[in-house]
């Protein structure tokens, strides 16, 4: 019970790791802040933490609506009185060669999975810094370590959340605040369903790679133990991890490996 009465934030709580952030962070105590884009899903998600005893309140945020950020901060902060953990989780995948991805997808992927996620960090830093400390999780993904076939923008993306999270640790040290950058590899959620394609719609299909990756309730809690234990970085998957560490210590084995796996 760790983060017991602890209020936490979590963006992109309507399905996937953020839901199953979500109801972990139930069982530990935590009084719930639960946001997306998707209303009914978030009542269904606040419903389960409340069969569970937990305190869940919706707040409905579209990462790409930036201006109203800073407004629902405050509210919250009137709300609750503090923010003590945020998880930004908030993102879409994408499923395109670079050749006939059209720029405005490479920018509707960057607004959501970067500048939405950097933006919300921002307005609750100031209240985090006033307060004492915090813990600000972000979640990037493998492709995040190197880039990978059909991810041009996705991997672009997380790459800039890595540069920017480590250089915000550095910067928030003194003040007490822990940042926690989470590298899920083939977890098995719906992201592939929703990812972009070259055209903008939904990739609507279920890639064989993440129908086989680990349950999604198992990430959550590998997840959640890395914030509690104030880890720098956590890698989250199975065997696939293993291309982290080749393309770290063997780059031309990995390149070559890159080449031929099947990128869905």
């Amino acid at each position: 019970m760790y983060f017991k009465n602890k209020v936490v934030w979590i963006t992109g709580a309507s399905s996937g790791i953020g839901e199953a952030l979500t109801y972990e962070f139930a069982q530990q105590g935590a009084k719930l802040i639960i946001s997306s884009n998707q209303q009914s899903e978030l009542e269904k998600v606040r419903s389960t933490c409340e069969s569970m005893g937990s305190e869940c309140y919706i707040q409905f945020l579209d990462v790409t609506e930036i201006d109203k950020m800073q407004l629902i901060t405050d509210n919250l902060i009137e709300k609750f009185g503090k923010i003590d953990v945020l998880v930004n989780n908030a993102g879409i995948s994408q499923r395109s060669l670079v050749v006939e991805t059209p720029l405005d997808i490479d920018r509707k992927i960057m607004e959501i999975d970067y500048f939405g996620t950097i933006a919300l960090t921002k307005t609750v830093l100031p209240y985090m810094i006033k307060n004492g400390g915090g813990y600000i999780a972000v979640t990037s993904s493998i492709s995040g370590k190197f880039g990978f076939p059909l991810r041009s923008a996705y991997s672009a993306s997380k790459h800039a959340l890595h540069g920017f999270f480590e250089t915000l640790r550095a910067e928030v040290y003194n003040h007490n605040i822990k940042v926690l950058i989470a590298f899920p590899g083939r977890i098995k959620t719906n992201i592939s369903i929703h990812a972009l394609t070259k055209d903008g719609t939904a990739h609507g299909k279920m890639d064989d790679g993440l129908n086989a990756g680990i349950p999604v309730d198992k990430c959550a809690r590998q997840y959640v133990n890395a914030i509690r234990k104030d880890k720098k970085e956590v890698l989250i998957g199975a065997s696939e991890l293993l291309m982290v560490y080749i393309h770290k210590f063997l780059p031309k084995l990995f390149y070559k490996l890159a080449r031929k796996i099947k990128p869905t």
